[in-house]
C-alpha cells in the first residue's frame, strides 16, 4: 500500500466544511450523472475531488493559497496533474460558501467543455 492511500482516508474523515458543501454538490452523480470521488491519490497528490471519466479535478481553495510560496507550489502542482491529462479547476472556499449554484454552474460548464475536446 502506497503512502497517499492512508492519508487519502485521513482526509476524507477530516474535510474542512467548504469540502462538505462542495461534496453535496458532487456526489450520487448530481452533476449530468457524472461519479466524482472524494480525496483520491491521483499520481503523487491527493486531490479534493475528481470525474475521473472527464478527467477533471476541483479543488477548494482556502486561506492557506494565498502567499508567494503557496501560489508558487500551487502552480507546479497544477502542472504536473495536467501533465497527466487531467483540468483542474479551482474554487474559492468563500465561492463555495455563498454562491454554490454559480459553483454547480461553472463547475457543469467545464465538464460541458472537457465532453468537446
Amino acid at each position: 500500500m502506497t503512502k497517499s492511500i492512508p492519508r487519502a482516508r485521513t482526509l476524507r474523515r477530516t474535510r474542512t466544511t467548504a469540502e462538505a458543501k462542495l461534496w453535496r454538490v458532487l456526489r450520487n452523480r448530481a452533476l449530468n450523472g457524472r461519479k466524482f470521488r472524494r480525496q483520491p491519490p491521483i499520481d503523487r497528490f491527493i486531490v479534493d475531488f475528481v470525474c475521473t471519466e472527464a478527467k477533471l479535478i476541483v479543488e477548494g481553495d482556502g486561506a492557506t493559497h494565498s502567499t508567494a510560496a503557496e501560489i508558487a507550489w500551487d502552480t507546479e502542482r497544477t502542472r504536473l496533474i495536467e501533465a497527466c491529462g487531467f483540468t483542474l479547476l479551482r474554487i474559492t472556499n468563500a465561492d463555495i460558501h455563498k454562491n454554490r449554484d454559480g459553483v454547480r454552474e461553472t463547475i457543469l460548464a467545464t465538464l460541458e467543455r472537457r465532453e468537446t475536446v
